[in-house]
């Protein structure tokens, strides 16, 4: 992926889910925790992506706004999470029991400053900047329910190959304009699966960007398109990557249950995240996912 463009100010994310283990507005007396992970689509053009988290914020749908301030910064190199890898934010953290309207993600991401930052493949270094986002942090908007005596947890997918954007000037910081999934745990499962080497030496590989990755659409039956904002767009993109033994394969976690299109390109590294771009996809499949099952592709 080459990354470029400028970018608008702060995220709108992906909703949360909505438990249906409690109702209520968050008044109901009683405690239960949270959960909260995070984890990776990839990108093909960095070594790292370093963000620095310093908290999180939880807005009760009644009451004022709750911070929870980690001890110390965490640093956490998003492309180390993939392949179904997560971190944890949060670990059954106690909150009382209700609903609530959404959460903040606090960062420091300051322009010019190596706070949060990404290693291109070369070594060099560029600072990662959230316009906003030491301020307002990365919002995600839409509510959840923590059910009293029980547990919610989440995994929030940073997509890295949506959310990258390079002004292409080596001075400026790279914009982290992030495009957040989230799902609640309770209810995914992963597609896994190899790409053979008839998909990986056909024609469309023979280009200069080349880099190969499996898209995920929603739904059955869909003819799969590029990432530029507008139209038909992946849930989620898997790297495919080679294996001590030399097989090629891919892994797409954190899916919601439900039907799925998946397909094939080795011009991954071609798709610009705020522009249009065709790209050849290859074998597409029609895939099921099951809640805590891994749905198997051979391309």
């Amino acid at each position: 992926m080459n990354l470029k463009k400028p970018l608008a100010t702060l995220l709108s994310a992906a909703a949360l889910a909505v438990l249906s283990a409690c109702g209520g507005g968050g008044d109901e007396g009683g405690v239960g925790t949270l959960s909260l992970k995070i984890t990776d689509a990839p990108v093909d053009s960095a070594s790292s992506v370093n963000v620095r988290f310093t908290g999180v914020a939880l807005k009760p749908a009644n009451g004022p706004e709750q911070v929870i301030t980690f001890d110390a910064p965490r640093t956490i190199d998003l492309l180390a999470l993939q392949r179904g890898a997560a971190a944890s934010l949060l670990e059954g953290h106690p909150l009382p029991a209700g609903l609530y309207d959404g959460m903040r993600l606090l960062v420091q991401a300051e322009r010019g400053v190596i706070d949060s930052y990404l290693t291109a493949l070369d070594g060099s270094q560029r600072s990662l900047f959230v316009p906003s986002g030491e301020q307002s942090g990365l919002k995600l908007t839409r509510g959840f329910i923590v059910p009293v005596n029980g547990s919610a947890s989440f995994t929030i997918d940073f997509d890295l190959r949506k959310s990258l954007v390079d002004p292409q000037n080596a001075a400026e910081d790279i914009y982290l304009k992030p495009v957040l999934r989230v799902v609640d745990n309770a209810q995914v499962g992963t597609i896994a699966g190899t790409v053979g080497q008839a998909a990986l030496t056909h024609a469309s590989c023979n280009t200069p960007n080349r880099a190969h990755a499996v898209y995920v659409f929603a739904g059955p039956g869909v003819t799969p398109d590029d990432i530029d904002r507008a139209g038909v767009e992946p849930v989620t993109t898997a790297a495919v990557t080679a294996g001590t033994d030399g097989a090629w394969s891919f892994r797409a976690a954190y899916l919601m249950a439900g039907e799925y299109t998946v397909a094939f390109t080795c011009q991954a590294g071609a798709d610009e995240p705020e522009t249009s771009q065709t790209l050849v996809f290859q074998g597409t499949r029609n895939v099921t996912v099951a809640v805590d099952g891994t749905a198997q592709v051979a391309f």
